[in-house]
């Protein structure tokens, strides 16, 4: 497995992904997207190696204009995960991503009642990689964020204002 900074990212999709995320900078005074910790019976967590960044994601996306974030969380799982929630996942926090831009929110939720009627086929052109992982034992290029969201979890603490 490559080491977070020798990540060779495939250019046939990081280039179209680029422009779109560019495009939503234009379109949009602010950028608003959703991700959820999902944890199966066992206390593993889900998360997904996409094909256009380096890195293991707990798995979420952009809310769409007119689309809720429940909607728009949802949606993510679904095509993510082929995850379907059982009841509305447990609001956590909201955190600016500065990572991504100055303009960049992320609404997260944590969830233990759901289902997964249609596991993702991978690779396939967003997702490389997907599974569930211990807390404890997470993909060594598992990032930055999804180490401290899965430890404010864990440890029960407040969580941050930055993702």
């Amino acid at each position: 497995m490559p080491q977070w900074d020798e990540f060779v990212v495939n250019p046939i999709v990081r280039i179209p992904a680029m422009l779109m995320l560019g495009l939503a900078r234009f379109r949009r005074g602010m950028t608003l997207g959703v991700r959820a910790a999902v944890f199966d019976e066992i206390g593993q967590v889900f998360l997904v190696r996409h094909t256009y960044v380096p890195g293991w994601y707990l798995p979420g996306g952009g809310v769409e204009p007119g689309e809720t974030l429940a909607a728009a969380l949802d949606r993510e799982l679904m095509e993510e995960g082929g995850i379907a929630l059982d009841e509305p996942a447990r609001f956590h926090g909201f955190y600016l991503n500065l990572t991504a831009s100055r303009r960049d929110h992320v609404a997260f939720y944590v969830s233990h009642n759901w289902q997964q009627p249609n596991p993702p086929k991978t690779p396939n052109l967003e997702i490389a990689e997907c599974g569930f992982f211990h807390p404890q034992a997470l993909p060594e290029s598992a990032s930055p964020a999804t180490r401290r969201r899965l430890a404010e979890i864990e440890n029960g603490t407040t969580p941050s204002q930055e993702w």
